[in-house]
């Protein structure tokens, strides 16, 4: 179930279009409430990918309703455009979501460096996964994401009145900090994001920050 194994979340994962093989590669997550409470860790690097300079704006707020996530194409050092594009990516999400506010909207992408993404793509693309969306889609998100990856990356742990769901991608290049590595974690822990933030620090710093290839 990955993602959606915790109660209050749905998933999609879809093929937009965006990588030339046909593959999965544009995935929706969706935090259906009532809390929203959110946390976020981003790559260490200098460089840093239009999506993760977004996304580090969105998790400031400390309320997440959707992650959008796409491979095929990681919107790094596109510039000015590329930021542009991340930014119509969330709006296009709050928009068929309901009208939920393009602030509460993190965005990733993943893939090949330097060149933008066809957003005559990815963004009918978002319609079209929002209306696949299913608290069962939590395994076709995780195959959307995959790049080098051979298998899809899934896990789910829980106890009492609680649960946390997740995926990840990421087979190379994972320093420094987290790097191209993608991950998704979902929890229906009552928990305010504060203390969410805390956690996963702690939690990073001895698991993901501990992975050093860059192979």
């Amino acid at each position: 179930m990955s993602v959606t194994a915790a109660q209050g979340f749905s998933a999609a994962g879809i093929a937009a279009g965006i990588k030339e093989s046909g593959n999965p590669d544009l995935a929706l997550v969706v935090n259906n409430g009532p809390r929203r409470a959110a946390a976020g860790v981003f790559t260490s690097n200098r460089v840093k990918a239009a999506p993760v300079l977004w996304s580090e704006q969105v998790l400031k707020g400390g309320e997440v309703t959707a992650v959008v996530l796409n491979s095929g194409g990681a919107n790094a050092c596109t510039g000015p455009q590329g930021f542009q594009d991340t930014h119509a990516t969330a709006e296009k999400a709050a928009e068929v979501l309901d009208g939920h506010s393009a602030g509460e909207v993190a965005v990733a992408s993943t893939g090949l460096i330097g060149i933008l993404l066809p957003m005559d793509k990815l963004l009918p693309g978002i319609e079209q996964a929002a209306a696949a969306l299913s608290e069962h889609g939590g395994e076709k998100a995780a195959i959307a994401i995959k790049t080098t990856d051979t298998v899809h990356k899934t896990a789910v742990a829980g106890g009492d009145g609680w649960t946390v769901g997740g995926m990840a991608k990421g087979a190379g290049m994972l320093a420094p900090g987290l790097a191209t590595m993608l991950v998704v974690l979902t929890t229906d822990a009552d928990v305010e994001a504060p203390a969410l933030d805390a956690a996963l620090r702690d939690a990073t710093r001895t698991t993901f920050d501990r992975v050093d290839s860059d192979g």
